[in-house]
C-alpha cells in the first residue's frame, strides 16, 4: 500500500471513529441578541404622552448624555414611567426592551390628576381588556396575557365565540435561531400599516400571529384559534384576528429600562456526565417508530439542548416513548389489526408490522431504550417536522404501571409526582388542560408545557397564571386526562417552545430531556441504533420490575 493510500485509509478510519464518537454529542442553541433603539422609543413615548399635554410636561425627555448608555438614569422619562406603571404591572422596569401594552399611561395619569374615582377599572385604560392575567418582565424581555370579555361588543368585535378571548404578547431581546422553513411568510395588514409598517399576519401552529418590529425589537401578538367557521365554544381565527387587531391599535409604551448590550450566543458542545450509566439507553433524536409520522414521514434529528432543566418527573426510572404506537395505543386512529377485545390480545397498527399487545402495563412500555416521538403523527402543526404536522412534544411514562387489579389493562393515574423544570412563572387559565412554565433570564427565553394532568386538580392546587414556582417544586401528578379522565394513557406530555421572530415555536425536546435525565440519574446514557437493540428489559436500574404493581402496594 502506498503512503498516499495509507494516509487515505487512516483518514477514513479517523473520520469514521470521530463520527461515531460525536454522533450523540449535544449542543446548546444559537441565540441572537437584538440592538434596542432606545432613542426612537423615547421619541415615541413623548408623542404618546403629548396626547395629554399637562401630563407630558411632568416627564423629563432630555437624555443625560454624560452617563453611560447602559445606565438606567440616562433616560429619566422611562424611570418616571416605570414608577407609574409598576403599580399595575409589577417589575415592568426589569424589561430590557420597551414594553408595549394596551394601556394608556397618559389618560390614566390625567384622570388621576383630575380626581377621577378610584372605582374606574384598569379595563377603561386598556380598550376593554381586563387586568393582565399574567405579566412577567425579566432579563430577556417581557410576556403578558390579557383577556377581552365575551360581552365586549364595540365596533366590529361582535363574535359568536361565547368566552373571553386570551391575547398573548411577547417582546424579546433574545431570538432563537432555528431552522424554520416557514419563516417570513404572512400577509400585510393594511389597516395597521401606518402604525406597524412591517406587520405580518399568519396562522401557524394553532395561533393567529401578528409579528412586527419596533425600536429594533421583535414583538409578536398571538391568539390560539382554529381556522374554521365561528362557533360559540370554539374560537375561529377570523374572530380572533379582529380581537388581535383591536389589541394592536391600543398598544402604547408602558415601561422598560435601557441596559448594556449583550453578545449573541453561538452553539457549543453541551456538557454531559462522563461516567456512563449501566442501564440507560436511548434511540437517536429524530428516530421515531417506523411509519408513525404524519404521512409516514420520519422524525426531526435535533441534538440541541434548549435549556439545562430539572427532569420533569420527580423520580427515576422514567420512560420516554410513544403512547399511540406502543402497547395499548390507538395507532392514532389508523386502525388496529385485528381490533383487540381483551387484555393481552395481540394486534398491530395498520401502518406498520410492529407487534403489540392490548395492555398498558406491557414490558416494552416500561423499559429502555427511550424513543423520540416529537414528529409522531398528530393533527397539530409543527414547522420543525418534515410534513409540517406532528406531536409537538415528548411523551414520558413514570417509573411503573400500578394496576387496580390483575385483570385491569389500564395504569392508575395520580401516583407519581411532576416537578417544575426551572424557576419560572405559570401560564394557565382555570379549566385549561395544559400548564405552561415561562422562563425569562439573561441567557434564555423559553417555555415548557405540561399536559394530561387533571385540570380540576390543577385548579385546586392554584396552578394558574402568575404563580411563580421553583425548580424541582412539585406541581402535579402524572395522569391520563385528555378531554376527560382516562382519555389517554398514564403519562406526561412535555414540550418546549422558544421565541423566534415568528413568535413561540415548538422545538424537539428530546435531547433536552435526555440530558436532564442523565443529570437526574448521575450517568451518561448510551445512544443505540436499531441494529444494536437488545430485547426490552423488564428491569429498572435498581433491579426491580417497573412494569406493574398492585394498587394496594403504593
Amino acid at each position: 500500500m502506498t503512503s498516499n493510500l495509507r494516509w487515505f485509509a487512516a483518514t477514513v478510519v479517523f473520520l469514521s471513529l470521530h463520527t461515531a464518537t460525536c454522533a450523540d454529542e449535544f449542543k446548546t442553541p444559537s441565540i441572537s441578541t437584538v440592538h434596542v433603539e432606545w432613542r426612537a422609543a423615547l421619541d415615541q413615548l413623548k408623542i404618546e404622552l403629548s396626547a395629554q399635554p399637562s401630563i407630558a410636561e411632568r416627564f423629563t425627555f432630555a437624555s443625560r448624555r454624560r452617563l453611560p448608555a447602559s445606565d438606567p438614569r440616562v433616560m429619566p422619562a422611562f424611570q418616571q414611567l416605570n414608577a407609574v406603571t409598576s403599580r399595575i404591572y409589577p417589575g415592568i422596569g426589569r424589561s430590557p426592551v420597551p414594553v408595549l401594552l394596551p394601556f394608556d399611561p397618559a389618560l390614566f395619569l390625567n384622570d388621576r390628576a383630575n380626581g377621577a374615582p378610584e372605582s374606574i377599572t384598569v379595563a377603561h385604560y386598556q380598550s376593554g381588556f381586563r387586568q393582565a392575567d399574567m405579566f412577567d418582565a425579566g432579563a430577556a424581555g417581557y410576556d403578558a396575557v390579557f383577556a377581552l370579555p365575551a360581552d365586549y361588543d364595540k365596533g366590529s368585535l361582535d363574535r359568536t365565540y361565547a368566552k373571553p378571548v386570551e391575547v398573548h404578547i411577547t417582546g424579546s431581546l433574545l431570538v432563537y435561531d432555528i431552522n424554520d422553513p416557514f419563516a417570513g411568510k404572512g400577509d400585510p395588514v393594511r389597516a395597521l400599516a401606518s402604525q406597524f409598517p412591517d406587520l405580518r399576519r399568519v396562522i401557524r401552529e394553532g395561533f393567529v400571529r401578528y409579528r412586527f418590529s419596533r425600536f429594533g425589537v421583535p414583538y409578536v401578538v398571538s391568539i390560539q384559534c382554529l381556522d374554521s367557521v365561528p362557533r360559540s365554544r370554539r374560537l375561529a381565527c377570523r374572530e380572533a384576528s379582529a380581537v388581535a387587531e383591536h389589541f394592536l391599535k391600543a398598544l402604547r409604551i408602558a415601561g422598560g429600562t435601557p441596559g448594556r448590550k449583550r453578545a449573541s450566543q453561538s452553539p457549543v458542545a453541551f456538557e454531559r456526565p462522563s461516567r456512563p450509566s449501566p442501564n440507560f439507553t436511548y434511540r437517536p433524536p429524530g428516530e421515531i417508530i417506523a411509519n408513525s409520522g404524519y404521512r409516514e414521514q420520519s422524525g426531526y434529528p435535533d441534538h440541541t439542548v434548549y435549556s439545562q432543566i430539572r427532569f420533569p418527573l420527580e423520580r427515576a426510572p422514567a420512560f420516554a416513548n410513544s403512547q399511540s404506537f406502543l402497547n395499548w395505543g390507538d395507532c392514532f386512529l389508523r386502525g388496529r389489526v385485528p381490533p383487540p377485545r381483551r387484555k393481552g390480545a395481540s394486534y398491530r397498527c395498520r401502518s406498520n408490522d410492529k407487534q403489540l399487545v392490548f395492555d398498558e402495563s406491557a414490558d416494552e412500555n416500561y423499559a429502555y431504550p427511550w424513543q423520540d416521538n416529537f414528529c409522531e403523527a398528530r393533527d397539530f402543526e409543527v414547522g420543525q417536522c418534515a410534513s409540517g404536522f406532528g406531536h409537538q412534544g415528548q411523551d414520558i411514562r413514570p417509573s411503573s404501571c400500578i394496576l387496580r387489579n390483575d385483570g385491569a389493562d389500564r395504569c392508575e393515574p395520580n401516583k407519581f409526582a411532576i416537578v417544575a423544570a426551572r424557576d419560572g412563572v405559570v401560564i394557565r387559565s382555570s379549566k385549561q388542560q395544559a400548564a405552561t412554565l415561562l422562563v425569562n433570564t439573561t441567557t434564555e427565553h423559553v417555555r415548557f408545557r405540561y399536559m394530561h394532568m387533571n385540570p380540576d386538580q390543577m385548579d385546586t392546587d392554584q396552578l394558574l397564571s402568575g404563580r411563580r414556582v421553583e425548580e424541582g417544586e412539585e406541581i402535579g401528578l402524572v395522569a391520563n386526562y385528555q378531554d376527560y379522565p382516562g382519555g389517554t394513557t398514564n403519562h406526561l406530555h412535555f414540550d418546549v417552545q422558544v421565541f423566534t421572530r415568528e413568535g413561540w415555536l415548538w422545538v424537539n425536546p428530546y435531547a433536552t430531556l435526555v440530558s436532564a435525565y442523565e443529570r437526574l440519574i448521575g450517568g451518561r446514557g448510551r445512544e443505540i441504533n436499531k441494529e444494536a437493540l437488545p430485547e426490552p428489559s423488564a428491569k429498572a436500574p435498581d433491579g426491580t420490575n417497573p412494569r406493574s404493581a398492585s394498587a394496594t402496594s403504593d
